[in-house]
């Protein structure tokens, strides 16, 4: 066999100067005829007439490769004939046609159907059935649609070793249809899987406009639906196809791949304008209708246009020596049906048998079953009628014209595509050429897409606080929010966990303010003692006498939610933080402003309004104000809280990698005491500033002005800070502003006195007093 097919090689050589074949070559008489349809020659401008008229294939350019194909069906059936174990006492005959035309051809498929010249009509009784039990072709789709149906006639199966378009796996349509060619949509399968594998996303499709053609486009636009392949350019091939404009298209398009999907005489007129055109640097990826072509690889300027990287059919060595793309699928076809013969006749032992009438549907049920080694390769169809066997090569043409072997793929495993990169010599100086529309975004960036192609796009980073995945999932390019818990910085692919931060209890500043708190109420307790052992000297007296131990409890009772600001916020601790504060608070400036009422009326109104005097005196008028002053505070804080109750809160604005807890103050639950609270600061400052001009021991009202002056300083320059800071620390400062508030009072009004009682006690007796009042009373009096 391996002569014979170096022979027809040498063959090829010198046939295109024969004019037409022998007669003898296309018949072959025997037990059992088996038809052949080759084009031999093409006729790519068929004349159009007025009447059906056959056309002269032998003037018709020559197709070598299908000459050598339609030999190795005349050599397949010689080796049959010539076997002692398949057939041993039957001989093949044949009845092969040059098949150039797709509509002018139609005698020999005739002659298929006829008996004695004559066609039997459809539902007449078959009686003088034609000799041939089985077709082996024809090679294109085009013609394959022509010629099945009328084959079906007579229920002949026909088995093609070139027809791939898809629509012949449909049983229903085509019962009697058999290929030993992969269907489309496995050579589709493989050219997407090396698009992928090279990441060429933007490529041109350019098919022959025929069933093939159009099949191929087909199944490749449903195969990259759900890819990055981008089809930035179709076209279909014929005849008067102005190739030249085609490959400037490509060229303004920016593609790198185009994959020509079409037989050899289609392909070489535009590979042929490609060199003319010295169009450069793309990869063509062939179909195996063409990958294999003997003429291409050694044309003048090959080269120039790029890199062809192809699939082909794999067969046996001595096979893909000659021309492998489509001699092993002739070659198995014959054998398919020779085995299938084989069984129908029930050969074995050295004979067949005689006395079996086997009619052409008989052999279509055989040849399902096929089953059997063909060149170690295991020949079977599948319930489609298509090949369940074989593999493609992956291979590339190389410098010297050669298609050299870099890779192949499989159809029965799971790892299908394997390519060996190293053995490719790109066009590019050795680096994988690149056909993109646009570069891929760097990580972190998402796609913006500026056309109709998904391939087109600008890159956008992805801002602080959200990310992208290029994982290939549906949001690989679409920026996605962390959640609250999380941050991230811009052109981030993942969150991180933000860190949680409060005021510990271990915190320094913390702990000096607690140590501030505890001192404010040691002081307190002193100044407590200091003022009972002197409860009956004019200083405490004019202090304000037992209303100076209330203020002082008071004071304390405050600095409760000093404690309350440190350690990680409950809800209980953020009603501590705010509660005691602004309800004793309240307490102590309820007293201040009736001490200072007080002090003003004593020297400026009491004369004046006898009767008021006397009625303040009587019904203790400063204690009711401080329990009026306490009870609305008490019920303006419980009415806030039930409505809205202070709660915990997660501040993340400003800080993109932290979680500041704090607490929630709602303006609704904290307007109402707030407003009493500066009601109360307001008359306090009012009633303490009319008696800045008391006797000077008297002088408590510039005291408690001056109090006040402070306490408002202290809040405005918190409210300041808190606008222009966010922060953990704000807590501190909170705290610190209520301390400030509780010293101011015990520092600039408490410890004056205590000054007196303990150094000035000369100051601290009646006469001193009643000497600073008459002085007072004779000023008032000029």
């Amino acid at each position: 066999m391996k002569h014979f097919l170096v022979s027809l090689c040498l063959q090829g050589m010198f046939i295109h100067a024969l004019a037409q074949c022998s007669a003898s070559e296309f018949q072959l008489e025997g037990d059992y005829l088996l038809g052949g349809l080759f084009g031999i020659h093409h006729d790519s401008d068929p004349d159009f007439h007025d009447r059906p008229e056959g056309v002269d294939c032998a003037s018709k350019p020559l197709i070598s490769s299908s000459f050598r194909r339609f030999q190795l069906m005349r050599f397949a059936v010689d080796e049959i004939n010539n076997s002692t174990n398949l057939l041993p006492n039957v001989s093949l005959g044949y009845e092969i046609f040059d098949q150039c035309s797709d509509t002018h051809n139609f005698p020999e498929i005739f002659y298929f159907i006829s008996a004695n010249g004559l066609v039997q009509p459809w539902g007449e009784p078959h009686k003088n059935l034609s000799k041939v039990m089985a077709v082996v072709g024809p090679y294109t789709s085009s013609k394959a649609l022509i010629v099945a149906p009328l084959l079906m006639m007579n229920q002949i199966p026909m088995i093609s070793y070139g027809a791939a378009s898809s629509v012949f796996s449909r049983k229903q349509k085509f019962p009697y249809f058999l290929r030993t060619v992969q269907p489309n949509k496995d050579v589709i399968e493989l050219i997407v899987e090396i698009l992928l594998h090279f990441n060429w996303h933007w490529v041109a499709f350019l098919y022959i406009n025929d069933d093939y053609g159009n099949n191929g486009l087909e199944l490749f636009m449903k195969k990259i639906k759900d890819t990055q392949i981008c089809l930035a350019y179709i076209k279909g091939l014929n005849q008067y196809t102005d190739h030249s404009q085609i490959l400037n298209q490509i060229n303004a398009h920016r593609i790198g791949a185009i994959i020509v999907f079409a037989p050899e005489w289609t392909a070489e007129a535009l590979i042929e304008s490609a060199i003319n055109q010295n169009v450069t640097n793309k990869v063509w990826i062939a179909s195996d209708a063409w990958s294999l072509n003997k003429n291409l690889p050694k044309k003048k300027g090959i080269r120039n246009i790029g890199t062809v990287c192809n699939c082909s059919s794999l067969s046996t060595e001595d096979v893909v020596a000659a021309d492998p793309s489509f001699n092993f699928p002739v070659y198995s076809a014959v054998y398919a049906i020779a085995h299938a013969l084989h069984n129908a006749l029930q050969c074995g032992s050295g004979r067949c048998n005689d006395n079996i009438t086997v009619f052409p549907h008989m052999l279509l049920a055989e040849l399902k079953k096929s089953n059997f080694t063909l060149l170690n390769q295991s020949i079977r169809f599948d319930e489609n009628g298509d090949p369940d066997f074989g593999s493609y090569s992956v291979v590339f043409w190389n410098h010297s014209g050669d298609a050299e072997e870099i890779g192949f793929y499989h159809f029965d495993q799971s790892a299908k595509l394997f390519i060996n990169n190293s053995q490719i010599k790109w066009h590019t100086h050795g680096k994988v050429p690149t056909s993109v529309c646009s570069e891929e975004c760097p990580v972190g960036f998402v796609k913006k897409y500026t056309g109709t192609h998904k391939c087109c796009f600008d890159c956008e980073i992805c801002p602080s606080g959200s990310y992208v995945t290029h994982n290939m999932t549906e949001d690989a390019y679409r920026c996605m929010d962390c959640k609250d818990t999380e941050w991230s910085a811009a052109g981030s692919t993942s969150c991180n966990l933000r860190s949680v931060e409060y005021i510990p209890l271990t915190d320094t500043g913390a702990i000096l303010i607690m140590v501030g708190a505890w001192a404010l109420v040691g002081f307190t307790l002193a100044v407590s003692v200091l003022f009972a052992i002197n409860y009956n000297t004019p200083v405490v007296r004019s202090a304000g006498g037992p209303m100076c131990f209330l203020i002082l409890v008071c004071l304390s009772l405050c600095s409760i939610s000093v404690f309350f600001y440190f350690g990680e916020p409950t809800t209980s601790f953020c009603i501590l933080r705010f509660l005691p504060f602004l309800l004793f608070y309240t307490v102590c400036l309820a007293c201040f402003v009736v001490r200072s009422f007080q002090i003003v009326f004593i020297f400026k109104i009491a004369a004046k309004f006898p009767k008021l005097h006397s009625w303040w005196i009587k019904y203790h008028g400063q204690w009711l104000v401080i329990t009026v002053a306490f009870g609305i505070q008490a019920l303006l804080l419980l009415i806030g809280y039930m409505c809205c109750p202070p709660d915990t809160f997660k501040e993340t604005i400003g800080y993109p990698d932290k979680i500041i807890l704090g607490c929630d103050l709602d303006l609704k639950a904290t307007a109402g005491p707030v407003l009493f609270l500066l009601s109360l600061c307001f008359l306090c400052f009012v009633f303490s500033y009319m008696g800045k001009d008391l006797p000077k021991n008297y002088n408590e009202a510039k005291a408690i002005t001056f109090c006040l002056l402070l306490l408002m300083l202290t809040w405005i320059a918190f409210a300041t800070t808190s606008v222009l800071y966010h922060g953990k620390y704000i807590p501190i400062l909170n705290a610190l502003a209520i301390l400030s508030s509780l010293y101011s009072f015990l520092v600039w009004y408490f410890l004056p006195k205590c000054y007196i009682m303990i150094f000035q006690s000369y100051k601290n007796t009646q006469e001193y007093f009643q000497g600073l009042i008459q002085n007072y009373t004779k000023t008032i009096s000029q």
